[in-house]
């Protein structure tokens, strides 16, 4: 499900948070990943998000090479995850119930599927009896597990927890590993990123450790990165042959077009809407640059006179 092939991320010159990282997650694991502070476990995250991108490297979520994705299409990518923050987030204006509603009324969900989804969820971690209290009324257990209910909400393939029981006594510590081994138990791929060691201590789970942003050490079985690699460039080329340009590219150079196939862009609508960011990432020369530019405007003049 999660491949990370010789990530390496860096800040500043002198500032690596992570070098040469290589693991893959399978479909359905409970993975711990492990390390002191600053270590660059919550990097992994962030990189995974797609909140940041890797220096070099890259890192793929089943098909999608994430890195590559554009802001237009990342809220459908992250939709497939659920996220549970070191600091919690829980909207301080709502009450717990309102919470979860809340995630269910952002992806459209129909006013019965919000109630009978967010009694599930209450129910499966435990407070249904707590969901008309703010989160300061929540003692920080019972916030972390609001949390996690919460972002539950989308059925998330893949369920990312960073430092889920960072803050809590060894009893709510254990009620939290519990619910995320329940989450596991249905199907979910579940990653727990923590700095305690003694959370994973007697667990038969995947342990991948991470210290000075080295991969030190990793007690599942792994395929081989540049293997899986390999496939999967196979796999996007085969796809890469069977797709064609939109129409309206056909004017364009071939070096432009197999870029708009790389970064997915078969419309001049995804186009009209990409970022600076975006163009950063897709690296175009300056002849590129130029004949994008040209492309736009006459796109957008030829729509015009039509309007």
């Amino acid at each position: 499900m999660v491949l990370f092939d010789t990530v390496t991320k860096r800040y500043k010159e002198d500032i690596t948070a992570l070098e040469d990282v290589n693991f893959n997650i399978e479909e359905g694991e409970f993975c711990f990943v492990v390390g002191p502070s600053g270590a660059g476990k919550s990097t992994i995250m962030r990189l995974l998000i797609r909140e940041e991108i890797p220096t070099s490297g890259s890192i793929f979520f089943r098909d999608i090479e994430v890195p590559k994705l554009t802001r237009r299409l990342l809220p459908a990518y992250r939709q497939k995850l659920g996220v549970v923050f070191q600091d919690i987030k829980l909207l301080q204006s709502k009450t717990l119930e309102e919470n979860i509603a809340f995630a269910l009324e952002i992806l459209d969900k129909s006013p019965k599927e919000i109630v009978d989804t967010t009694d599930y969820l209450l129910d499966l971690v435990g407070l249904r009896e707590r969901r008309t209290l703010f989160p300061d009324e929540l003692s920080g257990g019972e916030q972390q597990r609001g949390a996690i209910a919460r972002a539950l909400a989308n059925k998330p393939d893949l369920f990312i927890a960073d430092e889920p029981t960072g803050n809590l006594d060894q009893q709510n510590a254990e009620q939290i590993l519990e619910i995320l081994k329940t989450i596991n138990a249905t199907g979910t791929t579940v990653m727990v990123i923590s700095h305690d060691f003694h959370l994973v201590n007697g667990s038969k789970a995947r342990t991948i450790k991470i210290v000075n942003g080295r991969l030190e050490e990793d007690s599942g079985k792994s395929i081989g990165p540049k293997k899986e690699v390999k496939e999967k460039e196979v796999v996007k080329e085969e796809k890469k042959e069977k797709k064609e340009v939109h129409p309206e590219f056909n004017s364009l150079s071939d070096t432009l077009k197999e870029k708009f196939l790389k970064f997915a862009i078969n419309s001049p609508e995804i186009l009209l809407n990409i970022t600076a960011g975006d163009l950063k990432n897709m690296n175009l020369s300056k002849e590129e640059h130029k004949e994008l530019e040209t492309f736009v405007k006459n796109y957008l003049s030829k729509n015009t006179k039509n309007a």
